[in-house]
């Protein structure tokens, strides 16, 4: 029998500004890289991955969620806030971190096109 595993998940989300959105989540410390035309490949860390692409339908980039387990929400939230600070991206917008009822502390994030970011610690 053939091995059905799964080795990496990359969802494809919109851009209203596709520039922007780029510099955005490069501001956030990830790392972006144009992998083709209007798509770029954003990475955090060795595991987390998702394309921007050069698409935006306003239903469907504000129904986007991505879901990103992290080790701080308080941590994340202070950064997310020093860098949406300077005024740069004024369409994105954080949240301060929120416990869950499911156990997970939540910081969210909006950004420039949308998406909801769900940066959560398990507790």
């Amino acid at each position: 029998m053939p091995s059905l595993n799964a080795t990496d998940l990359r969802p494809f989300i919109p851009a209203k500004d596709f520039a922007q959105s780029k510099a955005f989540y490069a501001s956030l410390g990830w790392v972006t890289k144009d992998v083709g035309p209007g798509i770029a490949l954003v990475t955090l860390g060795d595991r987390q991955h998702f394309y921007i692409q050069d698409y935006y339908v306003k239903e469907f980039a504000e129904n986007t969620m991505l879901h990103v387990t992290i080790d701080d929400a308080h941590a994340w939230y202070e950064h997310v806030s020093a860098v949406l600070g300077d005024g740069a991206f004024p369409e994105a917008r954080v949240g301060s971190p929120v416990p869950q009822s499911y156990g997970a502390t939540v910081t969210f994030v909006h950004d420039p096109s949308g998406v909801l970011l769900h940066l959560c610690q398990w507790q």
